[in-house]
C-alpha cells in the first residue's frame, strides 16, 4: 500500500458553489473518528484519531467534514482541534466543515442550543470563524420548527451574519426535507447520504435542484456503509439496514464487472461519485492515518471508459428507495 506521502498526489479541485471555496473533489469525512482501534485504550482511540487528521492535513485533500456531536459528542472536534495545534494551524487553502446538533440524547435544536454548539465546535477546534457549518440531520425535527423563530435556522442565519459563520449548509437524510430547505435560498451548500451510489440514486432531485439553484451539492456515505467496499459475501447491509436479495444480486453482477477489469469495487463506487460534474465532492470516512492513502489511491485508479458504459446500466436498473 501506499505511504500517506505518497498518497500528495494533487487531488481534483472543484468550486464550493457560489462559496468560492476551492475543495477536492474527495473530502475526509470524521463520523468514525475514534472508533478505532474499537477494543483499545482510549489513549490508543485519541492517538489513532489524531493520526489520522494529522494524515488528512498532510494529504492531498484540502476539505475535511465533521459536526459537533461525532466522537461520542465532541470528541472528532477536540481531535480536530488537537491536530491543528500540532500542524501550527490549518495549513493554507485548507477547508474545515463542521455541523450544529442537539446535546446527543436529547432533543433540543432550539435557537440557543445551536448557538451552544457552534461556540463549543469553535473552543474544540481552536478556531475564532467556521467557514463552513451545516444543519444536521434537520429531520431530528419538523420544517416548521426548523424554520420558527428563535429555531435553528435562525440562529444560524444571525451566526453568519456576524462573521461567526462563512457559509451555511444543510446535511440530512430525507430528500424531500432538504429540497424544502434549499427553496428558502440561504443554504450555499447541500449534504446527501448514502443516496447517491451505485446502487442507489434516489438523491436525483436533490442534484438537479442545487445544480440549479448554484448549491454545491456533496456526496456522503459513497459506499453505502461498507457494501459497496466488502461486498455481499461480507455484509448484507445498505444504508444502516438489511439489503434486499435484488440489491445484492446487483452488487454481485457489478463485482463480477469489476474483477473482469480489475478494478477495486471501491473504486468504482468512490468515481461513481467524483466522476459526475454535478457533485462538487464526496465525503469518504478515513478514521485511520493509512486511509487518507487508500482514498487517494481509489480516486486515482485509472478506469476505462467502456467499463462505464457496462457499469452504468447495472447503477440505474433499480434503486434501492431507502429514504
Amino acid at each position: 500500500m501506499e505511504s500517506v506521502t505518497e498518497a500528495r498526489i494533487p487531488a481534483a479541485m472543484k468550486t464550493l458553489g457560489r462559496t468560492g471555496l476551492p475543495v477536492t473533489d474527495v473530502c475526509v469525512g470524521t463520523s468514525s473518528l475514534g472508533n478505532h482501534p474499537r477494543n483499545g485504550t482510549a489513549a490508543e482511540r485519541t492517538a489513532t484519531a489524531v493520526a489520522a487528521v494529522r494524515a488528512a492535513l498532510a494529504g492531498p485533500f484540502n476539505f475535511l467534514d465533521t459536526s459537533n456531536e461525532y466522537g461520542h459528542d465532541g470528541g472528532s472536534e477536540f481531535w480536530i482541534g488537537q491536530a491543528i495545534r500540532e500542524a501550527g494551524g490549518l495549513p493554507a487553502g485548507f477547508v474545515l466543515s463542521t455541523k450544529v446538533d442537539p446535546i446527543l440524547g436529547t432533543a433540543d435544536y432550539s435557537g440557543d442550543r445551536v448557538r451552544r454548539s457552534v461556540e463549543e465546535s469553535l473552543e474544540r477546534l481552536g478556531l475564532d470563524r467556521l467557514p463552513l457549518v451545516h444543519l444536521h440531520d434537520p429531520e431530528k425535527i419538523s420544517f416548521g420548527e426548523g424554520v420558527a423563530a428563535g429555531g435553528p435556522l435562525e440562529a444560524l442565519v444571525d451566526l453568519r451574519d456576524q462573521g461567526v459563520i462563512g457559509h451555511l449548509g444543510v446535511a440530512g437524510g430525507p430528500i424531500d426535507l432538504e429540497l424544502k430547505y434549499l427553496a428558502l435560498e440561504v443554504f450555499d451548500v447541500v449534504i446527501s447520504h448514502n443516496r447517491y451510489t451505485l446502487v442507489d440514486q434516489t438523491a436525483e432531485p436533490l442534484i438537479e435542484d442545487a445544480r440549479r439553484r448554484g448549491v454545491a451539492f456533496i456526496n456522503a456515505a459513497p459506499f453505502g456503509g461498507g457494501l459497496l467496499v466488502k461486498g455481499p459475501d461480507a455484509t448484507a447491509n445498505y444504508c444502516y439496514r438489511p439489503a434486499s436479495p435484488e440489491l445484492l444480486g446487483r452488487v454481485r453482477e457489478m463485482q463480477e464487472l469489476c474483477r473482469e477489469y480489475s478494478v477495486p469495487l471501491a473504486a468504482a463506487a468512490l468515481q461513481f461519485s467524483t466522476r459526475d460534474p454535478r457533485i462538487t465532492s464526496t465525503i469518504v470516512g478515513m478514521a485511520e492515518p493509512e486511509r487518507v492513502a487508500e482514498a487517494a489511491r481509489l480516486a486515482q485508479w485509472s478506469i476505462p471508459e467502456d467499463f462505464w458504459e457496462r457499469m452504468l446500466p447495472l447503477a440505474s436498473a433499480g434503486n434501492a428507495d431507502l429514504r
